[in-house]
């Protein structure tokens, strides 16, 4: 498979560069929104609309990423094996069902829970436990993952599904980072809520 990777193409590189940076910069910039609160001084003090704003970004530079991660399969080699209606059949029920899974995050979590809002001090007040999340605890980081490895079926492109197995251990990564941190934010909420309710006996 890799004897059909074009490791000579820019467009390959700058694609695996995208994806490095993304979850790397909203990490950091959540990370200081919590500790600093740098995105909301930027909008006034208003923190929903630093979380708007951390959004927006969020998803033009996955919006970047893909159209470079598309470019980039368009200047790579065609397997054989995957140059064939099966392959095709399957990138499209992954991107179908990969797609399922970010959309019925997004529509579970609104804006703010996709997006790091809690890292804003704008928390859920309950955990979301339905669809998607009972088939996966990272269903928008699954799905992309998904997404991403159809499109190479797709396009027949053994160089598409190296760059997903650099999504997939980035989102593995960002995990490792975001889950501990975000249960301690929760945990932290209602640690204070005890304590409220104490003083308040």
């Amino acid at each position: 498979m890799l004897g059909y990777v074009d490791f000579k193409q820019p467009s390959f590189w700058v694609s695996a560069v995208s994806i490095l940076f993304n979850p790397t910069f909203w990490n950091i910039a959540a990370r200081q929104e919590y500790h600093n609160k740098i995105i909301t001084k930027l909008f006034g003090g208003n923190s929903r609309y630093g979380c708007y704003g951390l959004a927006v970004t969020i998803f033009s530079l996955g919006i970047i990423r893909d159209m470079l991660y598309e470019r980039a399969l368009r200047t790579q080699p065609t397997h054989p094996l995957l140059d064939s209606p099966t392959a095709t059949y399957t990138g499209v029920g992954l991107v179908l069902s990969g797609n399922v899974l970010v959309l019925s995050s997004m529509w579970k979590l609104g804006i703010t829970g996709t997006y790091l809002g809690d890292y804003f001090g704008i928390l859920m007040d309950d955990m979301v436990t339905s669809f998607p999340f009972n088939v996966t605890s990272s269903p928008m980081y699954d799905g992309s993952t998904l997404s991403f490895l159809g499109t190479a079926l797709w396009f027949g492109k053994p160089a598409g599904v190296l760059l997903t197995a650099l999504v997939y251990a980035m989102y593995r990564v960002a995990c490792r980072f975001e889950d501990p941190f975000t249960a301690e934010i929760y945990a932290k909420r209602e640690r204070e809520r005890k304590k409220a309710g104490e003083r308040a006996k």
